[in-house]
């Protein structure tokens, strides 16, 4: 059997074991282990150890847990609740302005934790009530929430860049950093579509007039509280910004003062404490069982040469261009993104793609891989919300009151699947939109 051979059954029975409902690091684990052992005898068990060495050693990681215990905190001891308020008493009079706010809660979230999980459940248990009670169309709102809990994947701390990083072999900081400008201009496309609409539409989101009522003084109160978790980012991201800290001392700086701020706000009890360290352990370890059988089964296909032949069968066979095949790479994250999650797409097809992007002439000087990092993550938060099987669609189901059903939630991410497209090939054409960040942080 030819390498390329081997190569196909190893991708089709990793699919398949997918298919049955494995766990994700089992399958492709389970794949690597196998084919490296059939492949090179006894010697094959050296890629698993050489794959956790190198896990092991980078140093990068750290950053993992201390952002996902930062997020949780925020999150269990209802701090973000304050940001909600805080929007609905300052943009409330506006059309759509709770909307509009909810998509600025739903970029903080995302700074505070970096999962598209998190901005989920806190849209569907603190907003989405409050917006339906205030009048807002149900298929506007949940679209809302799902479109800004996407956010979550691309503004920095990301945990899904931190993944990318390990497997495409890149700094995480300069992947975090290439993300805050699209992931702001998408907010703030998101935004712009949410104000029109509502302008051209006001029965979608009518104001609040109530909300211009509350005196001044609850207004600042209320500014006060709701800015507690600006300060947090602030206090994370300046230092390292600005080259006085790494990237894992922010990290720790991060949940320090979160931690900090819920015991100053007399919110950090021992049930909290509990469930945060829980929540944290248990998704740390899942990303490190993901990211130690990627790194094996990459090194099994590196071994086999099957990168050599994907770029052969694109550029030789088919005659394709560097940007036609970087067209179809994102079509194809987009139609796993039906039936996978952004860890399962990244490692299924990483090991292929990634050193293809290296050796493609689009153009650019440096950064190429750090700026299709960012590519890759708006391609799978697109393919979070495309029908029939997006990732934000079943869990918008499994949040949402029972008057909001499945074709509701189909119908609301269309307008907003057609901003994250427009976005996307915003970047793809302008590629310093995600490359002047790090360039100039790093350049400095």
């Amino acid at each position: 059997m030819s390498q390329e051979h081997i190569a196909l059954f190893m991708f089709a029975s990793m699919m398949l074991m997918l298919l049955t409902g494995q766990r994700v690091f089992g399958a492709i684990g389970a794949i690597a282990a196998i084919a490296a052992l059939a492949l090179w005898g006894a010697g094959g068990q050296d890629i698993p150890f050489a794959a956790a060495m190198k896990l092991m050693k980078w140093y990068p990681l750290l950053t993992l847990p201390m952002f996902i215990f930062m997020g949780y905190v925020l999150s269990e001891s209802k701090l973000a609740d304050d940001l909600y308020r805080m929007f609905h008493v300052w943009f409330g009079p506006v059309r759509g302005g709770l909307a509009i706010g909810t998509i600025g809660l739903m970029v903080l979230i995302s700074a505070m934790n970096g999962l598209s999980v998190a901005g989920m459940a806190i849209g569907a248990t603190i907003a989405l009530p409050e917006l339906l009670k205030r009048g807002y169309d149900k298929r506007m709102v949940t679209g809302v929430i799902q479109a800004g809990s996407s956010l979550g994947i691309l503004v920095p701390p990301s945990v899904v860049l931190v993944l990318y990083a390990m497997i495409a072999r890149q700094p995480v900081g300069q992947l975090w950093l290439a993300g805050v400008i699209p992931g702001l201009t998408m907010a703030g496309m998101f935004v712009f579509y949410i104000w029109l609409r509502c302008r051209l539409q006001p029965e979608l989101g009518p104001a609040l007039k109530n909300a211009g009522d509350v005196p001044r003084a609850e207004k600042m109160r209320l500014l006060r509280a709701g800015a507690l978790p600006f300060a947090i980012f602030a206090a994370m991201m300046a230092p390292f910004v600005n080259g006085w800290t790494s990237l894992v001392e922010s990290s720790a700086i991060g949940a320090l003062a979160a931690a900090a701020a819920a015991i100053v706000k007399q919110r950090m009890t021992w049930q909290v404490l509990k469930i945060c360290t829980r929540q944290t352990l248990g998704i740390s370890c899942m990303f490190m069982w993901i990211i130690l059988a990627a790194l094996g089964f990459g090194a099994v296909f590196d071994g086999l040469g099957a990168v050599k032949a994907i770029d052969s069968l694109f550029t030789e066979q088919l005659g394709l261009g560097p940007w036609a095949i970087l067209i179809l790479m994102q079509i194809s994250f987009i139609l796993m993104g039906t039936f996978l999650d952004d860890t399962a797409m990244l490692v299924i097809v990483a090991p292929l793609y990634v050193p293809l992007v290296a050796v493609l002439d689009l153009g650019l000087e440096s950064g190429q891989l750090i700026w299709y990092g960012v590519l890759y993550t708006i391609t799978t938060q697109i393919a979070y919300m495309t029908p029939p099987f997006g990732y934000n669609l079943f869990l918008m189901r499994a949040m949402a009151p029972p008057e909001i059903g499945l074709v509701d939630i189909y119908r609301s991410i269309i307008p907003f699947v057609g901003v994250m497209v427009l976005a996307l090939a915003t970047v793809m054409a302008f590629p310093q939109i995600a490359l002047w960040l790090p360039n100039y942080v790093y350049g400095k």
